[in-house]
Order: structure tokens, then C-alpha cells, then sequence
């Protein structure tokens, strides 16, 4: 390809190649160490673990393995206390018992536009699990970064009702609603196998199905081909598991332990932009490049540009505002692919280029 032609959008499909792209799973390997285990796994060297332990010393940790009969495996879990525990001694209003991915989390195990990634695990709660009327969660895929990182973008929530339910909670913005419902009690008692995709964008899509781990029957499930993944100034999306519920009507509640296993991370892959954002014609040149790259053609809204190696690491990261080209410096950056993504509050576009 000539080094001086520009490289338009809309001629791309960006697929990563299988070295790019992988499968991360947390298994519990027998008692001892757990924290150990779950933080050299997803965010190793830091702290990707949420407990009470801070208020509730005397218990030890909240998080333990225990072998399970049914699985004929070790398992995770965990436990929460309708008191001392709290949030973190943080909040005194709710108790958060769970793990998660975060910034200090290697990258592949972190949600970006374009990508499809597939969360699955094992979870079981107990005959007679009680639910705040509040919210119960027990997981969330949340967006990090920009101003609506306070409000989860999914959220599996169980809540007390006539009957109890379970919930399948959304956010495009900062505003819930509920996309799904089914009875709490037949997912109580059993172990059940949750696999959620997820195709983050703004043209997303967005599926989730649990089953019984005994005889694969259907429980819940929900599914959207069209559906909005992505928030304005947002840097990635974290997974997290556990227990996080309000402690506004402890009344409802008991000391519970719920577990989990088998977590899996599997990003499936990355499309890039569909042919109705073609009139955009946004350009990148030179490709292949040598010391710098340059954007054309911007949108005057708010943009956040982020540039990944083939490995999914970030190289260059920014946001702009009004700006219709920009000049990003690679002279010091290895040969190789580069993946670089625009994203504003409507769309999203991916292309690829080559650093010799």
C-alpha cells in the first residue's frame, strides 16, 4: 500500500488475529492462599478484591475455598454477614463481598469498543436465599472512566418481591431499567452456569443465559442484537462477582455464603466499523508509518482516541474536543500492528496499522 494514501474507515473490518486474543479463567485450587490465587490471576501485584475484612476481623477472610460434593471440584466462597460487615469501611449502608477486574488488571481482561468478549462461571445460592427489596447483586459489568462510571451497566440483581426475583439490570447512561425477570426460586438450591457475551460499541449487542449445571435446562435468558455497550469518555469495562447488597431493610436479610467458581474470560474476538458510519470519512495516514500518524476528519464532538499493540496494551491514550485532525508521534514504538480506536457518545470506529 502506498505510504501516502490515506487509510478510510470504512474499508476496514478489523479482525485480531488468535495470538491477540485469549481465554483467562480463576479456579479455586483447595484451601489456603485464596486471596493469593484470585489476585495472581486478576490483577497480580494488586488488590482486586472488595471484602468486609476491614470491620469483621475476628471472622478472617470473607473469601475461603471448600471442597463441593456436587461439582466434585474446590469452590470459592463467599461469605456476608448481616452484621459488622460493611463496604469497605467505606459505605455503612450496603456490605460488598466481591472481585473484579480494574485498571491495574492486565489488559486483555478488560472490555474496549469493538471488542466481544465472553464471561462465564458457576454460581449457587443456597435453599432460602434472602434478597434486600433494595438490591442484591451478585454481578455487574461496569464502565470506568468518564462522568457516568458511578452507574453499572449491567447488573444481575436478586431483589425480594412476591416472589423473589431475579433481575437483569441495564444502563445506557445514568438511568436503570430492567430487561428481564424470572422467579428467584428455581435458581436457588443448585448450581447454575451463567455464559454473558458481550459485543462492546455503541452498536453493541448483549446476551446472557444461566442453566443448571444438573441437566442444562434453561433458567433465564435474555438477549439484545442491538443495544448500546459503550459510554462517552469511558476507558474500558470490569467485570466483578460477589455479593453487594443494601443493608437499608437488614431486616430481610441472614448471613449468607454463596459460591462461586470457574470464571472465564474470553475475548472472542473485535469487529470494527459498519458501513452506515462510512460518510464519517475519517482517514489515517501514513500506513504503513515510521514516525508519525495522522488523524483527519474527526467529529466535533468529544472523541477519546485510544491506540493498542498487538498485544492489547495502550500506547497512546487522549481526548479531544473540536479538533478535526491530530498528530500522534510512534517514532519510538516497536515495528509491528497497531489497533486504533475513535469513539464518541454514537459511534465507534477501529482500524489497524503497520509501525516499520
Amino acid at each position: 500500500m502506498n505510504s501516502e494514501r490515506a487509510f478510510h474507515f470504512a474499508a476496514v473490518l478489523v479482525l485480531f488475529s488468535g495470538c491477540c486474543f485469549g481465554q483467562t479463567t480463576l479456579s479455586a485450587d483447595g484451601p489456603g492462599n485464596t486471596y493469593s490465587l484470585i489476585t495472581s490471576i486478576l490483577a497480580p501485584g494488586h488488590n482486586p478484591i472488595e471484602t468486609p475484612d476491614c470491620n469483621h476481623v475476628n471472622f478472617g477472610d470473607h473469601i475461603d475455598e471448600i471442597w463441593d460434593s456436587i461439582l466434585g471440584e474446590n469452590v470459592f466462597r463467599f461469605h456476608i454477614h448481616v452484621t459488622p460487615d460493611n463496604d469497605r469501611c467505606i459505605n455503612f449502608d450496603r456490605q460488598r463481598n466481591e472481585i473484579k477486574t480494574y485498571d491495574k488488571s492486565p489488559n486483555n481482561l478488560k472490555g474496549t469498543p469493538g471488542e466481544i468478549v465472553e464471561y462465564s462461571w458457576l454460581f449457587k445460592l443456597e435453599s432460602g436465599f434472602k434478597s434486600s427489596s433494595n438490591f442484591t447483586h451478585i454481578h455487574q459489568l461496569k464502565s470506568v472512566g468518564g462522568s457516568l462510571a458511578s452507574m453499572p451497566m449491567y447488573t444481575l440483581t436478586t431483589r425480594k418481591s412476591s416472589p423473589d426475583r431475579l433481575e437483569l439490570r441495564y444502563a445506557e447512561t445514568d438511568t436503570q431499567v430492567t430487561l428481564a425477570q424470572t422467579p428467584l426460586l428455581p435458581i436457588t438450591g443448585q448450581w447454575i452456569e451463567a455464559i454473558e457475551t458481550v459485543q462492546y460499541g455503541t452498536a453493541g449487542s448483549y446476551s446472557i443465559t444461566l442453566k443448571a449445571v444438573s441437566d442444562s435446562t434453561t433458567l433465564f435468558s435474555y438477549t439484545n442484537d442491538s443495544i448500546i455497550n459503550w459510554r462517552a469518555g469511558a476507558d474500558f469495562v470490569r467485570p466483578k462477582w460477589g455479593v453487594y447488597r443494601s443493608l437499608i431493610n437488614s431486616q430481610d436479610l441472614q448471613d449468607e455464603q454463596v459460591r462461586f467458581t470457574n470464571f472465564s474470560i474470553h475475548e472472542l474476538g473485535m469487529v470494527g466499523i459498519t458501513q452506515s458510519e462510512a460518510s464519517q470519512e475519517i482517514s489515517l495516514a501514513p500506513n504503513p508509518a515510521h514516525e508519525t500518524i495522522i488523524l483527519n476528519g474527526l467529529p466535533k464532538t468529544p472523541v477519546r482516541i485510544v491506540i493498542r499493540n498487538g498485544l492489547g496494551q495502550v500506547m497512546s491514550a487522549m481526548g479531544l474536543s473540536n479538533q478535526s485532525s491530530v498528530t500522534i508521534h510512534i517514532q519510538d514504538w516497536p515495528k509491528g500492528a497497531y489497533y486504533c480506536s475513535i469513539t464518541t457518545e454514537a459511534t465507534h470506529h477501529s482500524v489497524s496499522f503497520q509501525v516499520l
